[in-house]
């Protein structure tokens, strides 16, 4: 496949709303976090609190946001994984188990579910699951336009 053929496989429409969904998404986590960040702040005025890691990871998810719309190559696709993997996974984490606080990190469990929480968790699996899909759709094969590797191997060839 050629770089004019790979462009704009990454450029088809459905790929793009693919790269505009994932985007939402983070944009609706980092919206929420930061929403949420003033209240959170409050167990630690002064310090290291929940507030300022939600602020941290509102942060990341804008840039891996913007990253994706702009560039919408896997490397993007692999941080917008990452983000949404690991931000439901704290979400998940504080929900259920009651983790004290560790080194600057604070105690942060929270028995319940809110509006907040929901949507949040809802927007990180969703950013996750899309961003997983189109890692595995962009794998690194490169095929033809009938969908025929590139390069395939032949039996008994020395490459096989």
């Amino acid at each position: 496949m050629s770089t004019t053929d790979q462009a704009h496989k990454s450029t088809s429409p459905p790929r793009l709303v693919v790269r505009g969904l994932v985007a939402l998404a983070l944009l609706v986590d980092a919206v929420v976090h930061l929403h949420l960040a003033p209240g959170y702040q409050l167990s630690a005025p002064s310090g290291f609190g929940a507030g300022n890691l939600f602020r941290l990871e509102a942060a990341v998810a804008l840039a891996v946001a913007v990253l994706v719309l702009v560039r919408g190559n896997r490397s993007s696709y692999a941080a917008a994984f990452l983000v949404g993997l690991s931000a439901l996974g704290a979400v998940l984490l504080y929900r259920y188990v009651n983790v004290p606080a560790l080194g600057p990190l604070p105690a942060m469990y929270e028995p319940l579910w809110s509006t907040e929480k929901i949507l949040s968790a809802v927007a990180e699996a969703f950013a996750a699951v899309l961003a997983a899909a189109m890692l595995i759709s962009t794998s690194g094969k490169t095929r033809t336009a009938t969908g025929i590797p590139a390069n395939p191997v032949r039996r008994g060839s020395p490459n096989a």
